[in-house]
């Protein structure tokens, strides 16, 4: 299960939280703009879009979770089990697997415009990467500076959702997930109004009580309903420092600790990582579920014009800073 959102300061920032029982060796892959993408079943994009995120690279090829290209067009995949339907070839289409979706909206679109007309031609088909490497039922989020969408592959066909929120989690679809934003209408910031009885006097004796009520168990509607309420409520001041903090609390509010989601097994699903990208720079933050410390990689301080996938491995042992 994972959580990914958008927050704006000064800059743009576009994260995710990656939720699962294992890794896959996961890295931060930079793509430069001449690294040869080779697709099944469309033709290769030979020079493209740099591009910087998190992703398992495979023989050289990055099979990207989520990824920020050089105009700052970002893109996340989550688990989308029991939904997600992927399709069979059809001709006169532009037959994309989900495992290249993320490079081939990326390394051509600069924008949401651009990728919405991209989508208008696309279908994604049932093509693994690897008989070892089967598909995964994913949806995706897709942000710019400008707004988000979330696009969903299901029985009826692939459906291209507005993102107001910009937020997205996993099940139920979209639109569902919109719906139920309803049922939390009267969450508030500020202390809550007595409206239980004409002449009954209640008192509010704590603070934070207008968010009674938010849910804070880990199911991926409730995480939905508490990352939206939190995001679109932060404030933080616009310095580099001051924005990727918040972005980190944001997340945090819907990390997944092990020992709280049993898979079965004795395994234990937990935050494996998350990341904050700035979009505007090319910079991207993450920390893991062993270290909290942030850490950076800016792609900009990479030959953006090599054909070579420049990865960095996950420092993942925790970071201590002892003051005495």
């Amino acid at each position: 299960m994972c959580t990914a959102a958008v927050y704006k300061t000064k800059d743009h920032y576009f994260g995710r939280n990656l939720d699962f029982d294992i890794s896959y060796g996961e890295k931060i892959a930079i793509t430069p703009r001449n690294y040869p993408f080779s697709f099944r079943k469309v033709k290769d994009l030979e020079s493209h879009y740099a591009m910087i995120g998190m992703a398992t690279v495979v023989g050289g090829y990055p099979l990207y979770y989520d990824a920020t290209n050089e105009k700052g067009l970002s893109m996340a995949g989550l688990l989308f089990a029991g939904n997600a339907v992927f399709q069979p070839e059809a001709e006169g289409k532009d037959n994309v697997t989900p495992f290249e979706f993320i490079p081939w909206i990326l390394g051509q679109c600069a924008d949401l415009k651009e990728t919405k007309a991209l989508l208008e031609k696309i279908n994604l088909v049932n093509i693994p990467f690897s008989e070892e490497l089967p598909l995964s039922p994913l949806h995706w989020m897709i942000s710019d500076r400008e707004g988000s969408i979330t696009v969903e592959a299901v029985q009826e066909g692939l459906k291209v959702y507005e993102n107001p929120v910009q937020v997205l989690t996993n099940n139920p679809p979209f639109d569902m997930q919109m719906f139920n934003l309803s049922n939390y209408r009267n969450l508030s910031t500020d202390n809550p109004e007595n409206l239980f009885a004409k002449g009954l006097e209640l008192k509010t004796y704590s603070r934070g009580m207008g968010a009674m009520g938010l849910p804070g168990d880990l199911s991926s509607q409730s995480r939905f309903v508490k990352v939206a309420f939190t995001k679109m409520n932060s404030l933080s001041g616009d310095s580099e420092s001051e924005s990727v903090s918040q972005f980190f609390h944001i997340l945090t509010s819907v990390e997944q600790q092990r020992g709280l989601v049993h898979m079965g097994e004795g395994k234990y699903e937990i935050t494996i990582y998350s990341s904050c990208c700035n979009t505007d720079k090319g910079i991207y933050y993450y920390t893991t579920y062993e270290n909290s410390q942030i850490t950076g990689v800016d792609m900009h301080r990479e030959n953006l014009d090599g054909d070579s996938v420049v990865t960095y491995p996950l420092i993942t042992g925790q970071q201590i800073r002892m003051q005495n």
